[in-house]
């Protein structure tokens, strides 16, 4: 069965390395900070200048200042640091970022991506993420596998206006965990009970298969 957005957060989470410094997007990648593994240590930073973002607080730990770029609550870890948005932007356009995890409305097999706004519709703000898919070293996109029409979200090529071009490297949807090289949908792993031909199907973009594709796997489900 498709994941929640929990259970994308703790596939995401599981790109993590000791030692990174991850930029986390609005929506299901922030969920990603309460899934860090234990051992290793990752530096979580937000564009409005938090660089050791924590989980998300407790009634008891609730800090209305302490904000993410979404305007959400959250703690900082030990050795955090704090500083202006300015600072925060030239981290990632120094190139400073290991990888950021955006959400996207579509993206195709080109590697392009499409988050920023829909045309005809009210979008809040398109926060950093066309400075984080120039300056970060890699990109995970998160989002489910298709809208909630059923028409897919993995592309030939997007439809919306581009946030970015030939940049998206991996994909981890409800379904499936997909590289994106050339010019195609590569499927690396599929949801705990979901098919190759749901995905197949759920996908409009050349999608490749090779061998047993196996589930991904996590510590409790």
């Amino acid at each position: 069965m498709a994941l929640t957005r929990d259970q994308i957060a703790m596939r995401v989470a599981q790109e993590f390395q000791d030692g990174n410094y991850v930029n986390l997007g609005i929506g299901i990648p922030t969920l990603a900070a309460n899934y860090v593994p234990d051992g290793i240590s990752v530096m979580l930073q937000s564009e409005n200048g938090l660089l050791g973002m924590g989980r998300y607080p407790t009634e008891d730990e609730l800090d209305a200042d302490m904000i993410n770029a979404g305007k959400e609550t959250v703690t900082a870890i030990t050795g955090a640091s704090i500083f202006s948005s300015a600072e925060s932007f030239a981290m990632i356009r120094g190139g400073h970022v290991d990888f950021t995890v955006l959400g996207a409305f579509e993206v195709d097999v080109n590697g392009n991506i499409a988050s920023w706004m829909i045309p005809g519709k009210l979008i809040k703000g398109m926060g950093g993420a066309m400075d984080l898919v120039a300056g970060a070293k890699n990109i995970i996109v998160t989002m489910t596998h298709a809208d909630k029409h059923g028409n897919s979200k993995l592309l030939q090529e997007c439809t919306l206006p581009l946030t970015g071009v030939n940049c998206i490297t991996r994909i981890i949807t409800d379904l499936a965990v997909l590289e994106v090289k050339d010019g195609a949908f590569y499927l690396r792993e599929r949801a705990p009970g979901v098919t190759v031909d749901e995905i197949k199907e759920k996908t409009a973009g050349k999608l490749v298969v090779e061998g047993d594709v196996p589930e991904m796997a996590f510590a409790s489900l």
